[in-house]
């Protein structure tokens, strides 16, 4: 049994100060990407995503792969209503041809995107990882 993971991030781990915000807002905006969420009573992951308490919270900016323009959209009034704050509604930006994204920062500060980058072909969906096998390393 394997599971996926995405081409170029390994993990990104996100301390807050308030889980429970926190919890809140990213099950908002996971659910709107599609992306199943575990949970314990001390942290969230998803996908490569953790999210645990700490003393001292995170900064970062973060950005999610949306499947299109209305998937952007919509994690950005998600992302307002659970919480996030406005650091760019969503948009055309000039960093490339069909480059549509929105910002909010969430409830520690950190710069939260939905990006979608115009039409284009994958692939692959995911890696596939299965743990435990000798496999040479490419």
């Amino acid at each position: 049994m394997g599971f996926h993971l995405g081409r170029l991030v390994d993990h990104i781990h996100l301390r807050t100060c308030d889980l429970e915000a926190a919890r809140r807002f990213y099950k908002a905006i996971f659910a709107v990407l599609d992306v199943e969420v575990s949970e314990t009573p001390d942290h969230l992951s998803a996908d490569e995503f953790w999210l645990d308490a700490g003393d001292t919270p995170s900064r970062v900016h973060l950005a999610f792969q949306a499947r299109d323009r209305a998937t952007v959209d919509r994690f950005y009034e998600a992302a307002l209503a659970a919480g996030g704050r406005d650091n760019g509604a969503p948009g055309e930006r000039p960093y490339h041809p069909g480059y549509y994204g929105a910002f909010v920062l969430d409830p520690d500060g950190n710069n939260i995107e939905a990006v979608n980058h115009g039409p284009a072909a994958r692939s692959a969906g995911s890696v596939i990882v299965t743990p435990g096998e000798d496999a040479p390393q490419k």
